[in-house]
């Protein structure tokens, strides 16, 4: 097992925002968490990241207990997120935004090969390198944003709201792109407005409401199941 959550709860002063949420991640797999606005999954992938503290509950990365660990540590463990809204460096170009994403990576030369690959996987960035990163599309930036990812070396790449405020056929691009990533061995936990999308590519899935886990189970009984169909998939089966 990669992850392990266990009976996490979560404030922001009073409010209860993570109310005993437990789920875990076995190696190798994407995860999708799905709900309504509000129900929590942002505040999950902050907590993993170290971003929001748990007054109860524990974490696990691969065995090892990270619930109290700092931010910058956890990163250089292998856990990397892709935040909601992109938050790349507009006033920076392509190139520098992927350099900040490397700054846990002491080997030069790795990161010289890591440059190659991104460019590889993201022919547009290569063409847009020395652009400022405001100045790209919307795709665009959400492509740099998880390739600014990558250059950090996740084994766990947490993706929040990847297709956010994206066309169609771009959207359909990012999660070829999340597939990709994910078959040279990162492992993946996707919180996803889209429901439909991201159950279609997860190996499990989890549906989080006011904070919990309602119901959980793999992704493609989930798209079958007619309470999730009913409040996540439009009611069309």
């Amino acid at each position: 097992m990669m992850l392990q959550v266990e009976n996490i709860h979560v404030y922001y002063g009073a409010i209860n925002a993570l109310r005993g949420l437990s789920f875990h991640l076995e190696e190798g797999e994407i995860v999708a968490l799905i709900g309504a606005n509000g129900a929590g999954k942002s505040s999950t992938l902050k907590t993993i990241s170290g971003l929001l503290r748990p007054r109860v509950g524990e974490i696990h990365f691969q065995g090892e207990n990270i619930t109290e660990t700092p931010p910058a540590e956890i990163v250089r463990k292998g856990i990397v997120q892709v935040p909601e809204g992109r938050r790349i460096f507009p006033k920076m170009t392509v190139w520098e935004n992927l350099e900040i994403g490397a700054y846990t990576v002491e080997d030069k030369e790795q990161t010289a090969r890591d440059y190659e690959d991104i460019f590889t996987r993201f022919p547009r960035l290569k063409e847009r390198r020395n652009q400022l990163g405001g100045t790209l599309s919307g795709g665009e930036q959400q492509m740099l944003a998880i390739a600014r990812g990558l250059m950090a070396h996740p084994r766990l790449l947490l993706l929040d709201e990847p297709s956010m405020g994206l066309a169609p056929l771009l959207v359909e691009q990012i999660f070829e792109i999340i597939q990709d990533i994910n078959s040279q061995g990162t492992s993946i936990l996707l919180v996803e407005q889209n429901a439909q999308m991201a159950l279609s590519i997860a190996d499990r899935g989890y549906v989080l409401e006011t904070g919990a886990v309602t119901i959980e189970d793999e992704a493609l009984k989930l798209l079958e199941n007619p309470k999730v169909i009913n409040a996540y998939l439009g009611g069309e089966h």
